[in-house]
């Protein structure tokens, strides 16, 4: 299998670059997993496609202001800092822009020394340890200084902070959006419950593994980052119990997604617990948890495209994204949405 299999062509004008001013009034379109049949819908559609029984399962994690501009402390240069995931004793396995000059006991000042980092290591991938110090809390700081990582093919600057989180973000740690949950709405979730579906949550820091282009032709050999999760005993039995009941789980975006596959036994049972997963979903994966999924349109030749095959079928998916890009969808992480069921 080839990462080029994996390729379609889009034109620069559909990647969504903000976010539309109403959350859920994104277009919606629903593919079939069984006949590949396609509809054109709008997002707040996805309830006629829920049934009484179902258990629809977000992601609540919570963005950080994870991108830093400081400037070393002995020549003043200029250097862009993303957290990606915190260690132990203020240490956060960060990326570092330039990187080439960004040794092994640099010392870094961020918001006139408000906050200072001393690079203590470097790791795989070119990836550094940077140990933070300061005064007060770390959170406080980062909210003050820090800016929303919003992905590089995002090139215009957001211009409300809460709109790159969830309405039901909760346990801060991610460097990006769980972006299937941007189109729900508080209201839109409340309407889901009056259908008697259940609202399931579970937990995943997105760290940028997920969005990493994949580098080899032999999509076999790509090694995926790992990323932290939380499945709760209460959510867990919720799930469970969805599915011995004769209920669908809806999983609200590849990490949910992710998250639910990572934690299920071959016998079908989620277990709850946290953990890292590595997990790497693509085409001939078996499927233990999810009936279906809501999801965003993704990057050509990622490992989120290659998740999306899994479930719907290459050649399917491959059809419905040039449907898209022919109907003029917007894609991303601002984009429209995709029912895969």
């Amino acid at each position: 299998m080839k990462t080029s299999d994996f390729y379609y062509d889009l034109p620069q004008e559909l990647i969504a670059q903000d976010p539309l001013t109403d959350r859920s009034a994104s277009r919606l379109m629903h593919l079939s997993i069984k006949d590949g049949s396609i509809e054109h819908r709008h997002f707040t559609d996805i309830l006629e496609y829920l049934n009484p029984g179902d258990c629809l399962v977000i992601n609540d994690t919570k963005v950080i202001p994870a991108r830093l501009y400081g400037h070393k402390e002995e020549t003043g240069a200029l250097i862009e800092i993303l957290l990606l995931k915190r260690n132990e004793n203020d240490v956060w396995e960060c990326l570092v822009k330039p990187g080439k000059k960004a040794r092994k006991g640099t010392r870094i000042s961020f918001g006139d020394g408000l906050l200072k980092g001393e690079i203590v290591d470097v790791i795989e991938d070119g990836n550094r340890l940077i140990h933070f110090e300061y005064n007060g809390i770390f959170e406080e700081i980062l909210d003050q200084l820090g800016e929303m990582p919003l992905p590089p093919y995002i090139t215009h600057k957001l211009q409300d902070k809460n709109r790159y989180q969830t309405v039901y973000a909760k346990h801060e740690g991610s460097a990006a959006a769980p972006t299937a949950g941007l189109h729900f709405t508080k209201e839109l979730l409340e309407k889901v419950k009056e259908k008697g579906v259940q609202i399931a949550h579970v937990t995943l820091h997105v760290g940028l593994g997920t969005f990493r282009p994949v580098k080899v032709d032999d999509v076999e050999q790509h090694h995926m980052h790992s990323e932290y999760y939380v499945v709760e005993e209460d959510q867990a039995k919720l799930i469970n119990d969805t599915k011995k009941n004769g209920g669908r789980v809806i999983a609200v975006g590849t990490t949910s997604c992710r998250t639910l596959e990572s934690a299920t036994g071959e016998d079908g049972v989620l277990k709850a617990g946290s953990g890292w997963t590595e997990i790497f979903i693509y085409p001939g994966y078996h499927f233990k948890m999810i009936d279906s999924l809501i999801t965003n349109f993704h990057l050509p030749e990622s490992t989120l495209m290659m998740l999306v095959s899994a479930l719907a079928g290459k050649e399917k998916i491959m059809h419905a994204y040039e449907e898209a890009v022919k109907e003029r969808y917007r894609f991303f992480s601002f984009g429209d949405a995709m029912l895969i069921n």
